[in-house]
């Protein structure tokens, strides 16, 4: 894929630290598939709120879904709103306690969602979901129910209007303190997985896939 730097929008231009943004696509791309949950912050007649919920991406959107009773899915669709995903790499542990950070992917969306009316395109975001989460599970399980699938809304936001900002690297001591005498460095933090564990009522062999889980990184 061909990175393209899109023009920031005056609300996503990074200000603060800026020779940490990207806006290229990409980069976007990678912290998005990287990530099973984002943070949506919007606004409505009780306040403003910010809700964490899983998503997913197909090609140049951002998909989620839930109940079509949701207050957040029905708010989405009438205003824009930002959407969140940041990936906490490490500690940077510096010579000063105010030069201390942390090295981090993170990424901006702003824009307004809308419906997946299409009963395809519905359930093929839902088969999509399902092979984000556990790739080959999907052809294991029961499918989506008419019933089902007609108690679910399909959300999803153009990837159009981002800023992505990251961090990577060792500190950044002033250099009237180096002569200080004091460790310095990164304590990463590595994204791991588990082994699989079976249910008290499982009745099946553990496929490939879950057997797998424990000796794959996030």
């Amino acid at each position: 894929m061909t990175a393209t730097a899109l023009p920031p929008s005056p609300r996503t231009r990074v200000r603060r630290v800026a020779e940490l943004a990207s806006y290229e696509q990409a980069a976007l791309y990678a912290i998005v598939d990287a990530a099973y949950l984002c943070h949506i912050a919007f606004h409505d007649g009780k306040g403003s709120h910010c809700i964490p919920t899983a998503c997913w991406r197909i090609d140049g959107h951002l998909y989620i879904h839930g109940s079509n009773g949701s207050r957040m899915l029905k708010r989405l669709q009438e205003s824009d709103v930002c959407v969140t995903i940041t990936h906490l790499d490490g500690l940077v542990l510096a010579r000063s306690a105010f030069n201390h950070t942390m090295n981090y992917r993170s990424a901006m969306v702003y824009g307004q969602f809308e419906k997946v009316s299409d009963i395809g395109r519905q359930h093929a975001a839902m088969d999509a979901l399902m092979e984000k989460l556990v790739p080959g599970r999907l052809a294991h399980v029961r499918g989506g129910s008419a019933k089902e699938y007609a108690a679910t809304t399909v959300l999803r936001i153009a990837l159009d209007e981002y800023a992505v900002k990251q961090r990577q690297g060792g500190p950044l001591d002033d250099a009237d303190d180096m002569a200080h005498a004091v460790w310095t460095g990164e304590l990463p933090f590595t994204h791991g997985r588990g082994a699989a564990i079976a249910d008290a009522l499982n009745t099946s062999d553990m496929p490939a896939y879950a057997a797998a889980w424990g000796t794959e990184s996030a």
